[in-house]
C-alpha cells in the first residue's frame, strides 16, 4: 500500500515538474507579446483620445492639446522613458481604433461600462464622476433634480452615444430627447433658450458653466450617476494592465496626481488658455 502511494507521489511529481517550464514558456510568450515591448521598441506611447471633453483633454490657443487626461499620459510617458504621442480620433470610431492598434492606449475619459468592458479592458479608475445637469434658467426652483425632468415637455440634450444619453433613456425616458455629435452644441442648445436642460459628465457641465452660464443657466450639481473613468486597453495583455495599475497607485501616492488634479479639476484657471 505504501509502495503504491509513493510510486504515485513520485508519479505526480514527475508531470508537476514537466507542466512547471510548459507554463514558464507560456508565461514568457505572453510577456514577449504584451504592448509595453511594443512601445519601448518604438519609443513612443500613442494615445488615443477625443479632443473637446473639458477639461480633460482639449486644445489650447496654440493647437496644443492639454488637459487632465494629457498630463496623466504625459506622467505615464515620462514614466516609461518614451516620448508620448496624441492621436486625436472620433468618438464613435474610438473604441475600434483601439482594438486595430491604431494607438497602444486610450486615455480619453471613458467611463468603465460592462457593455465597453465586453471589448476592450480597463485599468483601475483613475477618477469618479457622474452625471450633472445644466438647466435653462427660466426653469429656476421648479426643476430640482433629474426627475423634475422625466415629461415630455422637457427637452433634454446630451453628446451622441456617451453615458450621458444612457441616462437620459434609462432615467428620464419621458421627456424628449435630442443628441449631438458634440457636447457643447448640447450644452448651447440650453444656453440659447432651444433646449431645456443637459446633462452630462459633472466636470464638463462645471467648466461650461464658468465659461458661459453664470447668470444664464442653473447647475446642478449633484451628481446622479456613478461613473468611474479609467484607462483602456485591449484585451489579453496582463502585463501591461499590471503596469498601469501600478502606476496609478505611484502618482496617487508621490504627489502627482493631486498636482494635476488641481490644475484641472479644482481650479479653472486653465480656461483662459482654451477661450
Amino acid at each position: 500500500m505504501k509502495k503504491r502511494f509513493w510510486l504515485g507521489l513520485v508519479a505526480a511529481l514527475a508531470i508537476f515538474a514537466m507542466a512547471v517550464p510548459c507554463v514558464m514558456a507560456d508565461d514568457i510568450e505572453l510577456a514577449k507579446k504584451s504592448t509595453i515591448e511594443d512601445i519601448l521598441k518604438r519609443g513612443e506611447l500613442r494615445v488615443g483620445f477625443e479632443a473637446g471633453y473639458l477639461p480633460f483633454e482639449m486644445a489650447d490657443k496654440n493647437g496644443n492639446f492639454v488637459g487632465f487626461d494629457i498630463d496623466m499620459a504625459k506622467a505615464m510617458a515620462d514614466a516609461m522613458g518614451v516620448k508620448f504621442v496624441p492621436v486625436n480620433t472620433a468618438w464613435d470610431g474610438i473604441i475600434p481604433a483601439l482594438v486595430t492598434k491604431k494607438f497602444d492606449i486610450l486615455i480619453s475619459g471613458m467611463t468603465v461600462t460592462q457593455e465597453r468592458n465586453l471589448k476592450i479592458n480597463f485599468a483601475d479608475p483613475y477618477i469618479i464622476v457622474g452625471q450633472t445637469i445644466l438647466l435653462n434658467k427660466k426653469h429656476e426652483g421648479v426643476v430640482k433634480s433629474y426627475k423634475d425632468l422625466n415629461d415630455p415637455k422637457y427637452v433634454i440634450t446630451s453628446k451622441l452615444g456617451t453615458t450621458g444619453e444612457q441616462a437620459i433613456k434609462r432615467m428620464i425616458p419621458k421627456a424628449t430627447y435630442k443628441s449631438f455629435e458634440v457636447e457643447s452644441e448640447a450644452a448651447l442648445e440650453v444656453l440659447s433658450g432651444k433646449a431645456d436642460a443637459t446633462i452630462y459628465d459633472l466636470p464638463f457641465c462645471a467648466t461650461f458653466m464658468a465659461q458661459q452660464g453664470a447668470g444664464k443657466m442653473i447647475f446642478l450639481d449633484k451628481p446622479f450617476t456613478y461613473e468611474p473613468l479609467a484607462w483602456a486597453i485591449r484585451k489579453g495583455d496582463p502585463d501591461f494592465m499590471n503596469w498601469l495599475n501600478n502606476f496609478l497607485r505611484q502618482v496617487k501616492n508621490d504627489g502627482r496626481y493631486d498636482k494635476i488634479y488641481e490644475k484641472w479639476i479644482t481650479s479653472t484657471d486653465w480656461i483662459k488658455e482654451v477661450q
